[in-house]
């Protein structure tokens, strides 16, 4: 995608004219126009100059995943289950190229668990009960968390959770590694 064609879609994600970018840029309008429609090829310092009117560093505009076939919204028939066994984890975002973190849906029914393992992973997680009530285990702590309630911490920590309630458990858990 070429820097014009970037420009555009960074200049209308922000629901800006190309006037209003000029001016947050202390540039001409023509500029931008010119800029967008690839009659310019704009100096680095030029380029810099417009960019800080977002605010944004060069490195973030050339690496910003901008391509419009990366599917951003998902049904609720498009989550992957990654479950194992009585616990079903379905997985936000599963084909998204070069994902760097996991957001997931965790149903667990009465009497299920994470297994006789404690779990340990790189990164941080954290999640809130949706529905429900689960004991969570952490580093030697145990609470019941009931809807509404969360936990945060870092993976490493030993961990587990069970459903010692009499109806399903509905949990969103997000972790900052790709699952």
């Amino acid at each position: 995608m070429d820097v014009g064609a970037r420009l555009q879609i960074l200049r209308t994600l922000n629901g800006w004219s190309q006037r209003e970018l000029a001016k947050r840029a202390g540039v001409t309008n023509s500029t931008i126009s010119m800029i967008e429609q690839g009659r310019v090829s704009p100096s680095v310092s030029s380029l810099q100059k417009v960019l800080d009117g977002i605010p944004m560093s060069l490195r973030d505009f050339f690496t910003l995943n901008l391509d419009a076939d990366t599917q951003v919204f998902y049904d609720a028939a498009d989550f992957r289950d990654v479950g194992n066994g009585s616990v079903a984890y379905h997985l936000l975002g599963a084909n998204r190229p070069g994902r760097a973190m996991s957001i997931k849906q965790a149903r667990f029914p009465p009497g299920s668990d994470t297994g006789p393992e404690v779990l340990i992973s790189d990164g941080d997680e954290g999640g809130i009960v949706v529905e429900g009530q689960i004991e969570a285990m952490a580093a030697g702590e145990v609470r019941l968390l009931n809807t509404g309630d969360g936990y945060y911490f870092e993976s490493r920590r030993p961990h587990r959770f069970r459903n010692t309630g009499r109806r399903d458990c509905v949990m969103i858990i997000a972790t900052s590694r790709a699952f």
